[in-house]
């Protein structure tokens, strides 16, 4: 096309005032628009134009609300999972956060904001939308507030997935369920370990409220600096790693996905220790049951339902909680009207129902642990397999306990003065615990095994002192 020399392009003062006097025009139709055309008209008309734009356009957009009616939609939780390791070097603006009882800081995209993924060689585009809504509360699993479960929200969050149409049932069918699972993955390796214990005023928060609190769990014990015989750990690792592995072998054999461990031995073996080294290896929370605590078998299945998967159920002192529980029932028995109604007990059967009943199977991947200082105290029923898979016998410190913790004390793993620790060990009772105040007294390599060896003497030669004035019919005098 030819233009001729002599047509003069137009000024800029004119094509500004054109672009006003459109601008003018459009709003004053849209205004007698509003004011002469019907409200349902004018909806009509922009839902069909809003289809025949969709028609002509290759673009397929899905709506993933932050709430399915009253409830959390996952899929909006674990899209913004997925999406906070990947955000865009593009993008220009970020929220950064650390939550309370978090130790770990969080990236999250701010609203409008675009993230552009590829998932197969197809290119998806995510969009966080937010808009204000009417105040309502909407049920919160994480809410700790005075009103149970339930969090006050004025703004409601969404994701747009945009992409090209003809990948529908990609998306659908494999991508979204590839964010959901990757989205697990995001999770464990953010988790801030918990240790929850019960809530002192649980039973005044009603049904929505939380029966357990929490704080982190800090324990640096691990498999590593354990004191325990090599073998005894590594059989313990392998049949957690086993564990964790058999989710579809679980359910193909029809047992709940649960494993029992009962650790028993004397005081100052390590049985916390080894609790916190469980639960760091595997990445699982920690919940503390003081059965003392609990006044009936409802109220422990109910304490049962309230724990997360991937967690770790610990009873501590077994046996004593169950001597408790039989000295009220036998109590009760003698002197009824001496306990009120309302304080009943745990029964053997309720503690049987709570770790292999119908209700143990409300929940995947836990793991229950009781300990014991007696293990000849506990009822054979609470130890048989399938209740208490495992039985690990936590005992006095061995020589090659005792390397253990010389290096994790003292950073040694010879000494000329090992030999004779290592005698003396071997022909006498002494806990983990014992042996690692002693080195923690000072740091001085030499000093501390040349105290330790003082102690050890000292308390052989006590104990074999009192066996024999127990021989001779004396009285035994407690150290």
């Amino acid at each position: 096309m030819m233009f001729s020399k002599n047509m003069e392009m137009p000024s800029a003062k004119t094509v500004i005032s054109t672009a006003a006097s459109v601008a003018a025009a459009a709003m004053l139709i849209r205004s007698t628009a509003r004011d002469w055309v019907p409200s349902e008209l004018r909806h009509y008309v922009s839902l069909k134009l809003r289809s025949l734009f969709s028609s002509l356009s290759s673009q397929l957009t899905l709506v993933i609300e932050e709430f399915e009616g009253l409830n959390h939609n996952h899929l909006f939780k674990a899209a913004q999972l997925y999406l906070r390791p990947i955000i865009s070097p593009n993008t220009k603006r970020f929220r950064v956060a650390m939550p309370t009882k978090e130790n770990k800081i969080s990236v999250f995209m701010l609203r409008n904001e675009e993230i552009v993924d590829f998932f197969n060689g197809v290119k998806l585009n995510w969009k966080l939308v937010s808009k204000e809504i009417r105040s309502k509360y909407i049920d919160n699993p994480d809410s700790r507030g005075r009103f149970g479960g339930c969090t006050l929200k004025s703004e409601l969050q969404y994701w747009e997935l945009s992409f090209n149409k003809k990948h529908k049932d990609l998306v659908i069918g494999s991508y979204l369920p590839y964010v959901l699972e990757k989205a697990k993955e995001v999770k464990e390796e953010f988790k801030t370990l918990k240790l929850f214990t019960l809530k002192y005023d649980r039973r005044m928060g009603g049904m929505g409220g939380d029966v357990w609190q929490s704080v982190n769990l800090d324990h640096p014990s691990t498999f590593e600096t354990l004191a325990m015989e090599g073998e005894a750990q590594k059989m313990i690792m392998e049949d957690l790693e086993r564990f964790v592995k058999r989710k579809e072998y679980y359910r193909k054999v029809g047992k709940a996905w649960k494993r029992g461990y009962l650790l028993f031995g004397p005081p100052g073996t390590g049985k916390s220790s080894l609790i916190a080294a469980m639960a760091n290896y595997l990445n699982f929370d920690i919940y503390d049951l003081e059965l003392a605590d609990v006044r009936r078998n409802s109220e422990l299945r109910n304490l049962l339902i309230a724990t997360a998967n991937r967690s770790i159920l610990v009873v501590e002192d077994i046996d004593c909680s169950v001597e408790i529980q039989n000295r009220l029932s036998a109590a009760r028995a003698t002197n009824p009207r001496g306990f009120s109604a309302q304080r009943t007990e745990v029964t053997l059967s309720g503690l049987l129902n709570f770790i292999d009943g119908l209700w143990s199977s409300c929940g995947d991947e836990r793991i229950i642990v009781f300990t014991t200082n007696h293990k000849d105290r506990l009822d054979p029923a609470l130890l048989r397999p399938g209740r208490m898979d495992v039985h690990i016998h936590m005992s006095f410190c061995s020589p090659c306990v005792f390397k253990t913790l010389a290096s994790n004390y003292l950073g040694i793993t010879e000494h000329t003065l090992f030999f004779d620790i290592e005698q003396l060990i071997a022909t006498m009772k002494v806990t983990p615990a014992e042996v690692g105040e002693q080195l923690l007294k000072n740091e001085d390599p030499e000093c501390a095994l040349r105290d330790l060896i003082g102690f050890l003497e000292r308390k052989k030669s006590a104990t074999e002192e009192a066996a024999s004035k127990a021989e001779d019919g004396e009285p035994k005098t407690v150290e």
